[in-house]
């Protein structure tokens, strides 16, 4: 990703209302944010715990939406797989978050739903693999893939949010 002030982040959000953009609180660790290692932005708001925000670049541009967590699911002994990332954790770590459509559709009260990490740390989690022995400097092919695909979903999953824009 092409690194973002916060500006370019609260002007990304197409399904957002005003007043959740007022009320947007970047992460604390927002300054340290390493954006070439990034294919999307994510993050639960520190001050509001059910939301959740996603920025991707669509055509070279950022583009993001607000998400709301939904309550506890109540499977903490079983295993649940993120949706965009495709990793496999214990249940309380995976939760079903929603986005209001964008526009009219949004206005009547359409949403997307769909498993994530409840801590919304995709991009980490399909980048932390095994220690590298000194040989391998690149990233192994499976690990390209879990990263490509990662980035496949998340940017579908924001167009369909967003209602193919």
């Amino acid at each position: 990703m092409q690194p973002m002030v916060e500006s370019d982040i609260r002007a990304s959000f197409g399904n957002a209302s005003d007043t959740e953009l007022a009320q947007l609180s970047l992460p604390h660790d927002f300054a340290l944010t390493e954006w070439l290692y990034l294919d999307a932005f994510a993050w639960r708001d520190p001050r509001i715990a059910a939301r959740g925000y996603l920025v991707t670049e669509l055509g070279g541009e950022p583009t993001g939406v607000v998400l709301r967590a939904a309550g506890a699911n109540g499977s903490r002994h079983r295993a649940a797989i993120c949706n965009l990332c495709h990793t496999q954790q214990p249940g309380d770590q995976v939760v079903l978050f929603s986005a209001r459509r964008a526009g009219p559709a949004g206005d009547r009260g359409d949403s997307v739903g769909t498993y994530m990490c409840s801590d919304l740390a995709c991009q980490e989690t399909v980048r932390l693999g095994r220690p590298a022995a000194p040989s391998e400097v690149l990233p192994s092919v499976h690990e390209l893939e879990r990263i490509e695909g990662l980035a496949r979903r998340t940017k579908a999953f924001v167009v369909d949010v967003l209602g193919g824009a």
